[in-house]
């Protein structure tokens, strides 16, 4: 039986893949544009819709960055709105672990849980920047190393948050008034080396007993944490051969953990790009490219390369021939630096541009695209099952480059050809994300009232059941 391909909706937001001049592009904040995408892939029976999250307004050269002026909403009030006009979709955004609290993020977390009846996902995300920090009391004092410490204890004391209620366990019996008082429900405490909190959960366990706990990251520390603590993992490979790589070290991972492979989802984040014929869909995202990169675009996104004012220089002319700027000082904020050796992307950079004759916009068109499936629909429903037949992933969050009716047109042509395929669910057999997804029950059992985890060892001991 061939494996069913998983489906989530990106709700595309401030990013150098919305195409913002398009006639159809529409507002990112209008709550209108959420429902529209939400309820496309609800019914393209899509396992769920993303949300990403923005905590500061990037700036580059000391101006509010340009893709940045629409602003950026809470995740979790826009997903606890979609809840109600919803029934089955999936609703997963990205929470920062660094800035925020585990009391705090659990609670909310578990609340959309009960109010969508077990469709909540978290999308782990940590960060160091001090520049960020500015926005709250942390500040920037977070060593870059531990961010990843902070972040494992932070998913475990939300665990044993979520389940310091048993099943089924109430505060108060409504018919007489009297209080539940053995066993002792939410009694919580943990003591550890970034959080030392004591006290009652006022959450009673939600229908999955966990939200689904997805991850974000390529770094070998990013992997280890996804297989230790992650039902999912959200990852950007650009071919078939690097995806199965990723694919296969991830997955060797789990058994350290005492999981077995199918615990944790891959399923990196993709665009897509359909026309009646191949050679209409490759016309077409050449045009959408363009339209991502414009002039003034090209020459942003170099300057983050190069980190210097490269504001005086031709988007068609060539590139600096002046090295990258490599000193502590940054041009950009709010943004993580995405080449680890800029001096050697930019070499590269100088030898594709020679090779293929490319200024620089037509360069950063090139070098910056994500991984993209383009060609008519059946090419891309073949394409999309061969990755996943071929362990490269275990699905794909699409990312259109229009809102709100970018998925349009991929529910309406290609979901078709991938449930004809067996594939991809016809209909929806479950009611929670978990169930959507294939996956037990949460990691974590539930822990004892009030015993106290110094190290969180116990992660992982038990796996109660919860309702698919």
């Amino acid at each position: 039986m061939p494996k069913q391909i998983i489906l989530a909706a990106h709700f595309p937001g401030v990013n150098n893949q919305t195409v913002w001049s398009d006639p159809e592009s529409g507002s990112q904040i209008d709550f209108a544009s959420f429902v529209h995408l939400a309820r496309t892939a609800e019914r393209g029976k899509f396992d769920f819709f993303f949300l990403a999250e923005g905590l500061r307004l990037r700036e580059q050269h000391g101006q509010i960055y340009d893709l940045d002026v629409v602003g950026r909403p809470d995740s979790l009030t826009v997903l606890a709105a979609l809840a109600a006009v919803t029934s089955r979709l999936g609703l997963a955004g990205t929470m920062n672990a660094t800035f925020r609290e585990p009391y705090e993020l659990a609670r909310q977390l578990a609340t959309l849980d009960h109010l969508s009846a077990g469709r909540a996902g978290w999308n782990v995300v940590t960060s160091s920047d001090a520049f960020t920090g500015e926005n709250f009391r942390r500040g920037g004092f977070l060593d870059h190393g531990l961010r990843y410490e902070r972040a494992a204890e932070f998913v475990r004391v939300a665990r044993r948050l979520w389940d310091s209620w048993p099943a089924g366990a109430v505060l108060g019996d409504q018919l007489t008034g009297r209080f539940v008082r053995e066993p002792d429900p939410g009694a919580f405490a943990h003591h550890g080396e970034q959080f030392d909190i004591a006290g009652h959960f006022t959450v009673p366990r939600s229908p999955q007993g966990h939200p689904v706990v997805i991850q974000a990251g390529d770094s070998p520390q990013g992997r280890e944490f996804a297989a230790a603590e992650a039902d999912a993992i959200f990852s950007r490979h650009g071919t078939l051969e690097a995806g199965q790589a990723f694919y296969a070290d991830v997955k060797s991972r789990l058994v350290r953990y005492g999981r077995s492979p199918d615990d944790l989802k891959i399923i990196p984040g993709v665009t897509f790009v359909l026309g009646d014929t191949d050679a209409e869909a490759q016309e077409r995202a050449r045009h959408i490219r363009r339209q991502q990169v414009s002039p003034q675009t090209a020459i942003r996104l170099l300057e983050q390369v190069w980190n210097r004012d490269l504001s005086g220089y031709d988007p068609d002319g060539p590139l600096p021939a002046e090295d990258p700027d490599v000193s502590d000082r940054s041009v950009i904020a709010g943004r993580t630096r995405m080449h680890a050796d800029p001096v050697d992307t930019a070499r590269k950079w100088r030898e594709l541009a020679e090779a293929k004759g490319l200024g620089i916009r037509e360069l950063v068109i090139e070098v910056t695209g994500r991984q993209s499936f383009i060609g008519s629909p059946e090419r891309v429903a073949g394409e999309l099952d061969h990755f996943v037949q071929s362990d490269a992933a275990d699905g794909f969050i699409l990312v259109p480059h229009l809102t709100p009716g970018g998925l349009d047109e991929f529910v309406d042509r290609v979901v078709p050809l991938l449930q004809e395929r067996g594939v991809f669910r016809t209909e929806y057999t479950t009611t929670t994300l978990r169930g959507h997804l294939g996956l037990g029950p949460p990691r974590a059992g539930r822990v004892t009232p009030g015993h106290v985890d110094a190290a969180g060892a116990a992660a992982g001991a038990g796996r109660p059941a919860v309702p698919a």
